[in-house]
């Protein structure tokens, strides 16, 4: 039975946690007894973790971590780390602010053998004018820099096949903040079977956005530099 690893960064997630793991800990259930739920608390300095830690008990499948906060691209590669050195045979990647549903889950599974990655592609945001903008963007930057086309480089629904995400890891820096950008990147230049699929979101469940337009921009120009670095590393 494939071993699955549906992994979830967190970051002062405390308003909407628990309605997360009881969306998506049935799916871990659904996969087989072997498979986890990883939820990596990313520093919260809300009570993400202490929450994390008490649903455990309740969802035993589930598996929470905490650590320094460094990002959502840097936790992301975290928890994938951690699925891989776990023996996860595919890996499914999500957020923990409840825009994204559990329900749409697994037609993916279902597939899941057909391809490398099975990847959601969301079509309508739901979080703002701003980050559909930057996602456009993303997207002819990617093509100028890359040459090949990605519908929604970082989009926060992706299942993986382990054996050629393990591969991504070995070129991508850990300090990266947009690490799932380059992760599609990778499976789109290395010409991977990779499935998209037109996602949708809702709003965020509760809690605030950690990120805004100020951050985004600056996050955006070291990522220009970094898309020149990740562009030799490829080659």
């Amino acid at each position: 039975m494939d071993k699955l690893f549906i992994v979830m960064p967190a970051y002062n997630e405390a308003e909407n946690i628990r309605q997360v793991v009881s969306d998506w800990h049935p799916m871990a259930e659904n996969a087989g007894p072997d498979s986890r739920l990883v939820i990596v608390d990313d520093g919260s300095k809300d009570d993400t973790y202490k929450m994390l830690s008490s649903l455990e008990k309740e969802y035993p499948q589930l598996t929470a971590l905490t650590k320094q906060n460094s990002g959502h691209g840097s936790t992301c590669l975290y928890a994938y780390r951690y699925a891989i050195t776990n023996g996860a045979d595919y890996v499914f990647q999500t957020d923990s602010d409840g825009q994204t549903l559990a329900e749409l889950f697994p037609p993916f599974w279902e597939i899941r053998k057909d391809h490398d990655m099975v990847i959601g592609s969301r079509e309508v945001r739901e979080d703002g004018l701003f980050r559909l903008i930057v996602t456009r963007n993303l997207r002819l930057i990617i093509r100028l820099f890359f040459g090949v086309f990605v519908r929604d480089a970082n989009s926060p629904y992706r299942l993986m096949k382990t054996i050629v995400l393990k591969e991504a890891l070995e070129v991508i820096p850990d300090d990266f903040y947009l690490s799932n950008v380059l992760v599609s990147i990778f499976f789109a230049k290395k010409e991977k079977n990779v499935k998209s699929v037109t996602l949708k979101t809702r709003p965020r469940q509760g809690g605030v956005n950690s990120i805004f337009a100020p951050q985004i921009i600056k996050i955006g120009i070291k990522a220009v530099r970094d898309l020149f670095a990740f562009r030799k590393a490829l080659k």
